[in-house]
């Protein structure tokens, strides 16, 4: 088959083909080794013709290891031999308590590719394909394969799956039956089954940062006001005379100013009416009682306006409002454990619109108002479920409550489901929680003592290229990109689109599973952001099959042809199946032709109304 080496060029080999007549023997793709005194250079075979073959050169085996990269070309004096038993054994993996099984050899039949559990979940993945490919097939094979080793319980193991459509709950739902030490929780944002988990965010554990993307902010001057409108959340979710006496501090200061503005009575008497409308206390309603010299008067009566355009009771509203200014409780220090609400930031927000600096400031008045109506637009929404959690709860009794059942059983795999939740909101959720994963992991002292792996389904529509940076500094996830690693907290993401996904991100993980792609930008946008994956894998990968891909990276001896085993349950992402929805059901086999007489045709048609009319919705 290998006759003498032709010529030797910088990455590969070219061979005298020696095909005897009638011999077929399909090589490509297969592994030889150019055998030499202490010298033993491995290749692949990517190119036969009629006399010549060429050999790409992969690595070298140093004793029984395989080392990946060549240093030093093999000889022209070389043996040309195909790749022995426990050489193959050796790239390919064994299966033991510290390997996790992937999948089968595409090459070579008789062999699984098993590969050791550090190098591929101690690292950021990615796993790349076309819709139909096989991802999520394969994501569900991959993960059931992490706990169905006998040699290893993996107890401790969390997998957070930031599930877009709902598909990988048939999945995993029965992971205790693989071993009864086992648990799978499914929280979701619509609860349908008893098991199932409601999506709950405790708000008082959100930070300034979180506020921005909650709220989306667009502008630096936006951040001010929500900083302010945090700390006087905190303040005021503390109930005491302290308290009362800082909100009629600043209701006083809004009022003053514009007493002493230079509007007209009637324009200051709407812009009065409207901060107590929205921001009021017992002191300062409507209806409070305002003690003059032997009289009194309701708060809105002392706005009455005389002959003179005037307020009646100027002199005697002025006192009131003076007397509960006080400088010093701009001093007050936030509690620390603060619980509060949504709707209590809600009306934080509405003092911080009328403290002084905000209320005259055209701009910056214009930009609360924006986030005040987006906040109101969460609260009057669903999606203001998310954050209703009814006690305080530290960050750590949150991770813990996210991990345990209702039995305090842990458990290993936490499917969170988005499917009702848009981009937008999706996106502002899995990156305030990935947060909460980093700063938690970061505080052990024990570094990456507790691991969490997030696969995030729909990688792009998360961690995409966002203007994070130009508001917050940051981008969370490329942040645990670079950082992750260390503190335990890695990425797994998975998408059909990495064109869309951020470089920063892409760039540092280390070991990737690509299925079947074609998009000529998807695959030029690999083969730049990771400038060491060869022009041969790429090719590779434009030709699969479903359920197979390549694996490639740290984790690999060399890039693989995979093919993965069905999970076993299957994930609920099949495609549509058109030729079994669109034929009538439970009706004559009627049929219609080109002879078909006009009281037939007029027959199917009353059938097929009889049939739309009488079928509900659930049937349909």
């Amino acid at each position: 088959m290998f006759g003498k080496i032709k010529y030797i060029t910088e990455g590969e080999a070219h061979v005298e083909a020696n095909i005897l007549e009638g011999q077929d023997t399909d090589v490509m793709n297969m592994n030889v080794v150019f055998e030499a005194p202490d010298q033993r250079i491995l290749g692949e075979v990517e190119e036969v013709n009629n006399d010549t073959i060429k050999i790409r050169f992969l690595g070298e085996f140093l004793d029984t290891r395989y080392v990946s990269g060549v240093i030093r070309k093999p000889l022209l004096s070389s043996i040309i031999r195909m790749v022995k038993p426990e050489e193959l054994q050796e790239l390919v993996g064994t299966y033991d308590e510290t390997t996790l099984y992937i999948g089968k050899s595409s090459i070579y039949k008789d062999y699984n590719v098993c590969v050791k559990i550090n190098d591929l979940f101690a690292n950021h993945m990615a796993i790349f394909g076309n819709t139909g490919s096989g991802k999520s097939w394969g994501v569900s094979r991959l993960v059931q394969n992490m706990f169905s080793n006998p040699k290893m319980v993996s107890y401790n193991a969390n997998i957070f799956i930031f599930d877009a459509y709902g598909e990988y709950k048939t999945a995993f739902r029965e992971l205790n039956k693989i071993n009864p030490l086992y648990s799978y929780k499914f929280i979701t944002t619509n609860p349908t089954d008893p098991s199932d988990k409601p999506l709950k965010i405790p708000t008082h554990l959100l930070t300034l940062d979180d506020y921005t993307l909650l709220l989306q902010c667009d502008n630096h001057s936006q951040i001010p006001i929500l900083e302010r409108s945090l700390k006087l959340v905190k303040i005021f979710s503390v109930v005491s005379d302290n308290t009362t006496a800082y909100k009629n501090h600043l209701i006083a200061k809004a009022l003053l100013a514009i007493l002493y503005s230079n509007e007209t009575a009637k324009e200051k008497k709407n812009e009065i009416f409207r901060i107590i409308e929205v921001c009021h206390t017992p002191d300062f309603n409507f209806d409070a009682t305002v003690q003059g010299l032997g009289y009194t008067r309701n708060f809105s009566e002392c706005f009455e306006i005389d002959s003179n355009g005037n307020f009646g009771e100027s002199v005697l509203i002025n006192e009131y409002i003076l007397k509960f200014l006080n400088e010093d409780l701009e001093r007050t220090e936030e509690p620390k454990n603060a619980f509060y609400t949504l709707k209590d930031f809600a009306d934080a927000l509405e003092f911080t619109l009328i403290s002084e600096g905000f209320l005259h400031n055209q701009t910056l008045y214009d930009d609360a108002i924006i986030l005040k109506v987006r906040l109101n637009s969460i609260l009057n929404s669903f999606v203001g479920r998310f954050f209703d959690v009814e006690k305080y709860i530290s960050q750590e009794q949150y991770i813990a409550s996210l991990v345990l059942n209702d039995n305090n059983k842990k458990a290993q795999i936490i499917n969170i489901n988005l499917e009702d939740v848009d981009d937008t909101y999706a996106k502002i959720i899995v990156k305030i929680m990935a947060r909460f994963f980093f700063e938690f992991a970061k505080k052990r002292e024990d570094r990456a003592s507790i691991p969490f792996h997030l696969f995030l389904e729909e990688a792009h529509r998360y961690v995409s290229k966002d203007a994070d940076t130009f508001l917050i500094v940051y981008n969370i996830f490329e942040r645990i990109a670079k950082e992750g690693r260390k503190y335990g907290v890695l990425l797994n993401i998975i998408s059909q689109r990495p064109v869309e996904i951020s470089e920063t991100v892409i760039s540092q993980c280390s070991n990737f599973l690509i299925f079947k792609m074609t998009h000529p930008k998807d695959i030029e946008y690999i083969r730049t952001m990771l400038p060491n994956i060869s022009t041969d894998v790429i090719e590779k990968q434009k030709i699969l099959q479903p359920g197979n891909c390549v694996g490639f990276g740290g984790a690999f001896k060399l890039p693989m042809i995979i093919k993965l085993d069905k999970p076993n349950p299957a994930p609920y992402s099949q495609s549509c199946n058109v030729d079994h929805v669109w034929p009538l059901k439970n009706q004559t086999n009627t049929q219609v032709s080109g002879a078909s007489t006009h009281s037939s045709q007029q027959q199917i048609q009353v059938q097929n109304s009889n049939v739309a009319t009488s079928q509900t919705v659930e049937s349909l």
